[in-house]
């Protein structure tokens, strides 16, 4: 049995104002999982760049 996965990449960009870094990776994956997202990876090159998610779910 195979499955197919469907994949989503997500930036998030670091701000000074508003909410924080962690409130916002917070939010926005609570919201994808909400819709049957699973997170596969994340990166990020320095403190002060965007974030990358990469998500996944089963298609």
């Amino acid at each position: 049995m195979s499955n197919r996965w469907s994949y989503q990449v997500l930036e998030l960009t670091p701000s000074m104002l508003g909410p924080s870094m962690s409130e916002q990776l917070s939010d926005e994956l609570n919201r994808l999982g909400e819709q049957g997202w699973e997170l596969v990876s994340m990166t990020q090159i320095t403190p002060f760049d965007h974030v990358r998610l990469v998500l996944k779910k089963e298609a």
